[in-house]
């Protein structure tokens, strides 16, 4: 059955009341738990250092944590990336499946959220709730998968730990039931020869 045109703008205020929600506590240091193109993660600014240390914290003891870094469009990913290589940018623009680039970073993505070598893991959100939030604040997100080793990829909300639900500020309304992808990004770079390197697929 399709949706009305009531039912339609009553989901579109849902929405919108949850995203500014979400952007309220982002901007004041907070953590998201949100679903993206491949997984539910926990997210915050990329830029806002108190966050990241506190997302840090999440997965202490889980290893070497690598952030993504999340985008609303191309263009603006070439704005935090301005050496990024026209191989990357043609894959992206291409590419449907949700795939994560590692590029170098630019001066405005905090240190403590990116790799040591200066790269970080980049991704060009297409889920429209991801995108929505990262363009309402018009900064980038950094996240970590919302799962531990031990337990099962978070494809969605069901499977998330009750400790991570706990350490987060806030918890997005979108999709909670709705299975994603169910793994990580496909993940590339390019190497020493500038070919195509897939790191993770």
């Amino acid at each position: 059955m399709l949706m009305t045109t009531t039912q339609q703008a009553a989901s579109f205020m849902i929405q919108r009341y949850d995203l500014e929600g979400a952007a309220a506590v982002l901007e004041n240091e907070g953590l998201l738990l949100l679903p993206t193109d491949a997984l539910w993660c926990v997210a915050c600014l990329a830029d806002d250092p108190v966050a990241i240390e506190r997302l840090k914290r999440i997965k202490k003891g889980q290893g070497e944590t690598t952030f993504e870094i999340l985008f609303s469009s191309l263009n603006m990913l070439k704005e935090y990336a301005p050496q990024l290589h026209p191989r990357l940018e043609t894959l992206l623009a291409f590419h449907r499946r949700p795939l994560t680039i590692l590029t170098e970073a630019g001066t405005q993505i905090r240190t403590n959220g990116i790799m040591p070598d200066g790269r970080m893991a980049a991704r060009v959100v297409h889920d429209q709730y991801c995108r929505g939030l990262i363009k309402m604040i018009g900064r980038p997100l950094a996240t970590t998968f919302a799962h531990f080793e031990d337990s099962p990829y978070p494809d969605h909300f069901g499977r998330i730990r009750s400790d991570i639900i706990e350490s987060v500020d806030y918890v997005a309304k979108y999709r909670p039931r709705e299975a994603s992808t169910g793994m990580p990004t496909i993940m590339v770079q390019l190497n020493q020869d500038n070919e195509l390197e897939f790191l993770r697929d």
